[in-house]
């Protein structure tokens, strides 16, 4: 049996994960690869929207609240990490709930279900992108945070200051997957990243 993985092009993901937005690139690398495994897979069989909100946890969690009861309330940090994968499987679960996953610098995911609450004025998105987008803008014009948004049209996209500097198309990987799956070769697989210029 042979064992797939995906692997973003280190150009690609240098670019997106600079240094400039002070995050942890690690951290935002392990939360963009869950983000596009939830935008493949669906739940349920049904395709699912969400967003994490990484870095910058305190002012985050200043500007935002719970819409219900905090499911990783009191649980341990060490379980919480974003890399674990019994973590992962959870937060693929409540990813069909409403709201926001804050995700810590150091991979902590340290609340679900927050709605963020950041003013919108002078955020500025294409027309068709809803108010998941939207929170995500405003809490990254608020904060030095960078969102991951998980679109219901199954695309991935990075907002950072505001704005929009990234696009993931999973449908893309799965025809390059198959297609190379197809002619019996494939170990390594790349990411389909557009990349938003100023």
């Amino acid at each position: 049996m042979e064992r797939y993985f995906m692997k973003m092009p280190e150009d690609m993901f240098c670019e997106i994960c600079s240094e400039k937005r002070g995050i942890n690139p690690n951290t935002l690398r392990e939360v963009i690869m869950l983000a596009v495994e939830i935008a493949r897979e669906g739940r349920e069989g049904r395709r699912i929207g969400t967003m994490f909100v990484v870095s910058d946890t305190e002012n985050v969690m200043k500007h935002s609240r719970s819409l219900i009861l905090d499911p990783l309330l009191g649980h341990p940090a060490d379980l919480k990490q974003i890399s674990d994968t019994d973590m992962r499987e959870t937060v693929k679960e409540l990813a069909q709930l409403d709201g926001a996953f804050v995700v810590s610098d150091e991979g902590t995911v340290v609340s679900a279900c927050r709605y963020l609450d950041s003013s919108s004025e002078g955020i500025h998105l294409p027309l068709g992108l809803g108010s998941r987008h939207m929170a995500a803008a405003s809490i990254t014009k608020l904060t030095t945070s960078v969102a991951v948004v998980v679109s219901e049209s199954s695309v991935v996209r990075i907002i950072d200051d505001g704005g929009i500097v990234s696009e993931i198309i999973p449908e893309l990987l799965m025809f390059k997957r198959y297609s190379a799956l197809s002619k019996g070769k494939m170990v390594e697989q790349e990411i389909i990243v557009s990349t938003i210029e100023d």
